[in-house]
């Protein structure tokens, strides 16, 4: 068979795709006017999980599951804008990992509005100038985002879900050669992650040939308009400002992940079998010694896994107390978790379950 043959067979099967794609989304279009006379929501985490858990059980072909997820990830998110377009703020600027975690789960299709810090995501959502807000919670090296904790803390907002990414630094430039190069641009904490890279390449170069900016896309779009410039960036950021990656994946851990929160307002997620709750508990100082060890006991006697537990200053009076943001396995409703819950309903604020990435 000739390359031509296997270009038309190519063809023959995209055009398969689209009118199998657009057949689907007639069927979208449907779903989306029930959705509209009976107020459902739109977006469904634990509904998405179940259709790439069924393709990926089902699949007898090339495509793994990470490829799967991203084909139709992207589906499913053209197909929520059919639905009903929808705004998603989130931490910028443009090109930043919070956008492309953001466009990991809504798509090219949607309204985006990258906000300057993180209080005006969370304001955007509640005051509802966006429907979803996306924000980071931690990163595996550097630790909890503080502020992110503490605005879940001062608001009413819900968790919808969590969505985990790589961390992949690229060297982007428009210069012919290294030698060309007099600047290079980044973020402080990229330069401190790609240490191995730089000392490789550019090791003996002095301080002011590495230039710190606020972020990794300020330093793309600065390395845009110089050909004698380089930055240290995202992905993203590269292909937004058309830089040419000339090396992908330089930071010093392939095992660099932050994870993100998607939140919104009066959002509760139905049971996926596959779910994570956190909370934020406020207890008692009666001034016995064990109250957090007694409160703890109680998730193993109900048989509750405890993922994660970080504790926070009371910022009021002039005391050193703590309330804490914690994270265990299971549904809110779950028996077990509910009689954690109504015992200590005065004390326990619910801040969502979503489906479990980690």
């Amino acid at each position: 068979m000739t390359l031509e043959e296997l270009r038309q067979q190519i063809d023959s099967l995209d055009d398969q795709l689209l009118e199998t794609l657009n057949k689907r989304m007639e069927v979208v279009k449907q779903v989306g006017e029930f959705k509209k006379t009976t107020q459902t929501v739109i977006y469904r985490p634990e509904r998405e999980k179940q259709i790439i858990d069924r393709l990926s059980a089902n699949n007898e072909g090339l495509l793994n599951r990470a490829a799967i997820e991203a084909i139709f990830l992207e589906i499913f998110a053209v197909s929520r804008n059919l639905e009903l377009p929808e705004r998603i703020a989130y931490l910028g600027p443009e090109g930043s990992f919070t956008h492309q975690a953001a466009e990991s789960r809504f798509g090219a299709m949607s309204d985006y509005l990258a906000l300057p810090n993180i209080r005006s995501v969370f304001e955007s959502v509640d005051t509802r100038r966006a429907r979803f807000g996306i924000v980071p919670i931690e990163n595996n090296l550097e630790g909890i985002v503080k502020e992110t904790i503490d605005l879940l803390n001062e608001t009413d907002l819900k968790i919808v879900a969590e969505i985990v990414i790589p961390v992949h630094f690229t060297f982007a430039t428009k210069a012919d050669k290294l030698s060309d190069i007099k600047t290079i641009y980044s973020k402080d904490i990229a330069f401190g992650q790609c240490e191995k890279f730089i000392d490789e390449y550019f090791g003996g170069k002095s301080e002011d040939f590495f230039t710190e900016v606020d972020s990794t896309s300020k330093a793309a779009k600065l390395a845009s308009a110089d050909a004698s410039t380089a930055a240290i960036c995202s992905h993203i950021a590269a292909k937004l400002f058309d830089v040419p990656i000339l090396f992908d994946n330089i930071q010093d851990s392939s095992q660099n992940r932050t994870r993100f929160f998607i939140i919104a307002k009066d959002f509760v997620n139905q049971r996926s079998g596959n779910d994570k709750t956190t909370i934020i508990a406020k207890l008692p100082d009666d001034g016995k010694p064990g109250t957090l060890v007694r409160f703890l006991q109680e998730f193993e006697s109900q048989n509750i896994n405890l993922i994660k537990i970080e504790s926070r200053p009371v910022k009021e009076g002039d005391s050193f107390n703590f309330w804490f943001l914690m994270e265990f396995e299971g549904y809110f409703l779950d028996e077990n978790i509910q009689v954690v819950m109504e015992k200590h309903k005065s004390e326990v604020k619910w801040l969502g379950s979503y489906v479990k990435m980690l």
